[in-house]
């Protein structure tokens, strides 16, 4: 009865499937491949897909990402892991309290500076030159500044800045970096607004691979990426919350001479039973002074942080002793 009731649940959200021996074949959610390839065992606890190899050796992990709050906690029932009327705060009751807990509503929505101009259109005033030249200087392309809306303030407050502003998924302003390009002693000057937001969410996709950075140019390097802005990523904070809840795919990339705080951050994601990876930087201060064709291929030879944590801490406790 048990094994008919999770096969209801899967049905639920991932439609009808046919079954072959012990495997349920259902549409794989993942890659959406027209032929039902996404193999099931219920009995062995298991899925994987003959098509994007999307696997694990968990059922939970497929009904955590694309199941909803409901049919993951009939799951937790069913699987009779844990008593939901009980204090017990193993993996799965601690990502269910993630998946309950209330965000605000609202982000601070801001304005961007009077002075602001944007690099996106024909802007050929003399004072954007410089402006251009410093981008460039940064491997920064046209299509980067086209994608990240970049401008820049001639004068005011944020007068010889790159503002790279950040878009809720209202596409509402709800922060800005302003980075100097001039020679200035204090590089960043950022807007009075909260920081526990998604940066340029409305960009995000949370289907594919994820890259944490620290700054907003090493983002434009990476891609599909959110920076940090100099957070430590509190495990209470709007972008953890979403993370964990879209279960996705997660590759830390954080500066050179921040390995402890990415430790941490590893070690904070793993508690959630994540997918994760740390990208190797070393030669570089950041991935803002990556080449994109290295960071790419650094990306690809990643390795996946669960087996190789401790022998990372090690290595680590060995350099602090030197």
């Amino acid at each position: 009865m048990s094994t008919e009731k999770k096969l209801g649940v899967l049905k639920d959200f991932l439609g009808p499937s046919y079954r072959v021996g012990d495997e349920h074949l259902f549409t794989c959610p993942k890659c959406k491949h027209h032929k039902k390839k996404l193999s099931v065992n219920i009995e062995k606890d298991s899925f994987k897909c003959w098509i994007c190899d999307y696997k694990s050796p968990s059922i939970f992990r497929l009904v955590r990402r694309y199941g909803s709050f409901n049919q993951r906690k009939l799951w937790e029932e069913l699987v009779g892991r844990i008593d939901l009327s009980s204090g017990n705060t193993d993996l799965r009751s601690v990502i269910m309290s993630i998946d309950a807990k209330q965000l605000p509503e609202e982000e601070d929505v801001i304005t961007l500076p009077n002075e602001f101009k944007t690099l996106t259109g024909k802007n050929n005033h003399i004072s954007s030159l410089k402006v251009r030249k410093y981008l460039k200087s940064r491997g920064i392309t046209k299509d980067d500044i086209l994608k990240w809306k970049i401008g820049y303030c001639p004068t005011g407050e944020y007068e010889g800045r790159v503002i790279v502003p950040s878009f809720n998924m209202d596409g509402r302003v709800n922060y800005f970096i302003a980075r100097t390009y001039e020679d200035e002693w204090v590089k960043y000057k950022n807007p009075p607004a909260q920081k526990d937001i998604v940066f340029n969410e409305l960009y995000v996709d949370w289907e594919s691979d994820l890259v944490i950075v620290e700054g907003v140019f090493d983002a434009i390097v990476a891609g599909n990426s959110i920076p940090l802005l100099g957070s430590s990523l509190r495990e209470d904070s709007r972008l953890f919350s979403k993370i964990v809840k879209h279960d996705t795919p997660l590759y830390i990339a954080l500066d050179a001479d921040a390995e402890s705080k990415a430790i941490k951050l590893i070690e904070s994601f793993l508690k959630y039973d994540m997918e994760i990876y740390k990208i190797d930087v070393s030669g570089f201060s950041d991935v803002g002074t990556m080449p994109k064709e290295i960071f790419r291929q650094r990306k690809e030879e990643a390795v996946p942080m669960a087996e190789s944590l401790s022998c990372l801490e090690h290595a680590l406790k060995g350099l602090s002793a030197i």
